[in-house]
């Protein structure tokens, strides 16, 4: 028998280390799972794991402890170190997803079972945690008959809207819970947005916030890997049991309302599980049919409309959606541009993956971090532009104002994405000033509400950008806008569509733009001589392409 013992971290990343953290598990009658950290307990010198455990984000999982060993008291040793590692990582509380027979050994470290399955519990260290939600949950509850629906909405489609119009109907008041796990394409604060843009003309609904104990990573893991595992239906029994004992009777919530769900194979198992189980406690459950597109027969989903985003077919994406979302799928497309852009690579000059081109002051890194800066303001823009009239042009300019500030703090100081501020902003408003009159976005009205806007906004003073137009007398970036972007209409759509297919289509259309455009930076840079310089190579390139050529 062992009497001294010590805690390794076990690098999951290698295979040999990854298939014996396995065998280990599987000895122990358990299946290793999506984790961020294992670790180990050895013998002094040993390499045999005579116990185990990891964590994912704030939950700990894959617990085992040898036969053998269970008298040593190794468990504790453990899960100590697993709650010290998970707390210094930031988190408040810990939770704990086990086997009912563990249950003592964390009861004594001061965990409490919150919810319960045939075959696992769920504990959480933290005294006020589900209390506190279901105390939120409270301020909301009315008298009458209650129903509930808990979405994701990644993002809120025209089936979400469907299911939220004919379960109103059905009950006095309805509670639409958003998923608050931020593990989608599109973050919770806009998934929340969406719901409460879409059912606002709703009088008896009401959107809550959702929380770690509904339909969250410590609840129900699989749900955001969309696969199926030994392990589903528990966490779909625990993620039951916490609205029935707890969200239900904090909401009076006496029906569920679901959609019925002809492609996901998880999102039926739940299903199913919710008709079984919620009934047994006093809850209905009535499932609603889904719809399908009109002209095509296809099935309304959040799925499907995120496949066209993917494929850049914002028509395609508009069909499935909400009219309050189209506003959303604009400003994800203008930010998935600008990282389309960046991660293009070589790119002569600019940063990309590779390097920061002549650009000493930024990075791939520091890039990516203001593009997920940008995208809130994006989102404003666009549904700044998404009315029947021309938007206040002072909220415009606030809000450029506002996002410029937010890029400046978040760098210290570097400029970063000044231009496609201007650039993006006229161009995701317009596009949504284009869509809310004519249902779709046609690039002759586009151009029209880009030239309208940008005769409004004030030249800027002392920048370079001025400096630059003076002395050179060439357009400036807001002259362009005002024009209406000539060459992106004339030359580079026509290029980059005419080229699609062609896996450095990308890159080409950035050659081309480099050897038409008059750019301010390249005269700041280099003068007149370096600015034809840039032209007059990146022509050749373009005209006699390679990779090579490009790096060269």
């Amino acid at each position: 028998m062992y009497t001294e013992f010590e805690i390794r971290q076990l690098p999951l990343s290698l295979k040999n280390v990854r298939e014996k953290v396995s065998n280990f598990l599987k000895n122990n009658d358990l299946k290793l799972e999506d984790i961020d950290s294992y670790f180990g307990v050895f013998a002094l010198d040993g390499s045999e794991i005579l116990a185990g455990g990891g964590y994912k984000d704030n939950l700990i999982k894959c617990i085992a402890v040898d036969s053998r060993y269970r008298e040593n008291a190794l468990s504790n040793r453990l899960i100590s170190h697993l709650i010290s590692s998970i707390m210094a990582e930031g988190y408040a509380n810990v939770k704990v997803f086990t086997k009912p027979s563990n249950a003592d050994i964390f009861e004594s470290f001061g965990f409490k079972t919150i919810a319960r399955s045939r075959s696992a519990i769920l504990m959480d260290n933290n005294p006020t945690g589900i209390s506190s939600y279901t105390e939120y949950l409270s301020a909301f509850q009315r008298s009458g008959n209650n129903g509930a629906i808990v979405m994701n909405a990644n993002p809120f489609t025209k089936g979400h809207r469907h299911l939220v119009e004919q379960a109103s109907k059905m009950v006095d008041n309805l509670y639409v819970i958003s998923v608050k796990e931020d593990k989608s394409l599109f973050s919770y604060p806009q998934r929340y947005e969406m719901i409460q843009r879409g059912c606002r003309d709703l009088k008896n609904v009401m959107v809550c916030h959702g929380s770690e104990y509904v339909i969250s990573s410590a609840t129900f893991p699989t749900y955001f890997i969309k696969e199926v595992t030994d392990a589903t239906e528990a966490q779909i029994e625990l993620d039951l049991s916490l609205f029935t004992e707890y969200i239900a009777p904090a909401l009076n919530i006496t029906t569920r309302f679901i959609g019925s769900e002809p492609q996901d194979l998880l999102t039926r198992q739940y299903n199913r599980k919710m008709k079984e189980l919620l009934p047994q406690n006093n809850i209905k459950v009535i499932e609603v049919e889904r719809i399908k597109l009109k002209e095509e027969g296809e099935v309304i989903s959040a799925s499907s409309l995120r496949r066209e985003l993917e494929n850049n077919n914002f028509e395609g994406a508009a069909k499935f959606a909400y009219s309050t979302t189209v506003p959303y799928l604009i400003s994800y497309l203008a930010t998935r541009a600008l990282r389309l852009e960046l991660e293009t690579t070589p790119k002569p000059g600019l940063v990309d993956k590779a390097d920061s081109g002549a650009h000493r002051d930024m990075n791939y890194k520091m890039m990516n971090e203001c593009i997920e800066i940008m995208r809130s303001y994006t989102d404003k823009f666009s549904l700044l532009g998404y009315t029947s009239q021309i938007p206040d042009i002072e909220e415009i300019i606030k809000t450029g104002e506002e996002a410029q500030n937010a890029l400046l703090e978040h760098t210290k100081g570097i400029n970063t994405y000044k231009g496609a501020l201007l650039c993006l902003g006229l161009g995701v408003i317009s596009a949504s000033l284009s869509y809310c009159k004519e249902e779709k976005i046609e690039s002759k009205v586009w151009r029209e509400f880009i030239i309208k806007l940008a005769k409004h906004l004030p030249e800027g003073k002392g920048t370079h950008a001025q400096k630059v137009k003076e002395k050179y007398k060439i357009s400036s970036a807001l002259d362009n806008a005002r024009a209406g972007y000539p060459l992106l209409f004339e030359k580079w759509i026509p290029f980059y569509c005419n080229n699609i297919k062609d896996e450095h289509c990308l890159l080409k259309t950035i050659l081309l733009i480099m050897s038409t455009l008059e750019d301010t930076n390249v005269y700041y840079r280099g003068g007149e001589k370096g600015a034809e310089m840039v032209k007059k190579s990146a022509e050749e390139v373009l005209n006699d392409f390679s990779v090579e050529k490009v790096k060269e």
